[in-house]
């Protein structure tokens, strides 16, 4: 369980997302933080990462892994698709 609420990882994950966003641009991509809610950080990859092969494998072991990292193991990402920003609690 993670040991924070979900206002308090705000900060933080966007601190870490900030602090990747240069790799992704490296690639033509973008990402932009949607919500923190019950310990899952939704973001939305953009640019060249939407419909890109490796954006599963970004999202994993670029973005999740750094957040482990820094903030808690437990923490997970969820990749919220286009249009769908404002009903996070259907995916």
């Amino acid at each position: 369980m993670i040991p924070f609420s979900d206002e308090e990882l705000v900060a933080p994950v966007k601190r870490v997302i900030d602090k990747v966003r240069p790799s992704i641009a490296l690639d033509g991509g973008d990402i932009d933080f949607i919500a923190v809610k019950n310990g899952s950080v939704y973001v939305q990859l953009k640019g060249a990462c939407v419909g890109c092969s490796s954006s599963g494998t970004t999202l994993k072991y670029g973005i999740e892994r750094q957040l482990r990292m820094d903030i808690h193991p437990e923490i997970t990402v969820v990749n919220v698709p286009v249009g769908m920003e404002n009903d996070i609690d259907n995916l």
